[in-house]
């Protein structure tokens, strides 16, 4: 083949595929087509697998897309294919591309309609066939029991909290209402009714002392 014929870009069934690459490895980058159903199309097309795909013709690329759209023309068994039995046809069809995706996408949602178990699972997003879910397959945040801070006794300070000034009250966090505060003892003090404090005046006058004797010289 000349340099003329030789093509950078290649599109087959909606994708483009580099000119530098093998056939065979162009052909399988297709959604749907593997390794061996694209060396099963070259054989039949007799078509050098390792040759770069740029240097295809038009004609063989229409005859690639031909097969790959209808393997029954060529008559590959029907046990290669990646859809047997369809459920709205009852034929047996290989999908590619954009097919693959829009076919399952119809089929959850037959099984939602349905409310068959596979149904349910999918509609929770739950593991389908069977899997484990134990240990595998968790989605979402932390599911258990969040460890908290430790109590600390009354008058302890709090890690970071620094030591109050002297003749400062220190600064609490309980509520106004609870026992054991300085708040809730002055409330407490001041719905106490007041007592009289007035305390018996005591006898002030000094005690007599015996008069002193100077003693003589002799």
């Amino acid at each position: 083949m000349s340099s003329q014929e030789y093509r950078h870009i290649v599109r087959i069934a909606g994708k483009d595929i580099l000119g530098t690459k093998k056939t065979i490895i162009g052909i399988s980058q297709v959604k749907g087509m593997g390794y061996n159903f694209a060396k099963s199309i070259l054989d039949i097309l007799k078509i050098n697998p390792n040759s770069n795909i740029g240097f295809l013709t038009e004609s063989q690329v229409e005859e690639i897309e031909k097969i790959m759209k209808n393997p029954s023309v060529v008559n590959i068994p029907s046990w290669f294919l990646n859809r047997r039995k369809d459920i709205d046809s009852g034929e047996d069809l290989h999908l590619i591309t954009s097919d693959i995706d829009f076919n399952v996408r119809n089929d959850i949602e037959r099984e939602k309609t349905m409310s068959s178990w596979r149904g349910f699972r999918h509609t929770y997003g739950l593991k389908v066939r069977g899997q484990r879910t134990r240990t595998t397959g968790r989605k979402g945040g932390a599911v258990g029991v969040r460890k908290g801070g430790k109590v600390l006794p009354a008058g302890a300070l709090a890690e970071g909290e620094a030591p109050a000034a002297p003749g400062q009250a220190a600064a609490t966090t309980a509520s106004p209402g609870q026992p054991g505060t300085p708040a809730a003892a002055a409330a407490k003090g001041a719905a106490a009714p007041a007592k009289d404090t007035k305390a018996p005046a005591k006898d002030t006058k000094a005690p007599a002392t015996k008069p002193t004797t100077e003693k003589k010289a002799k």
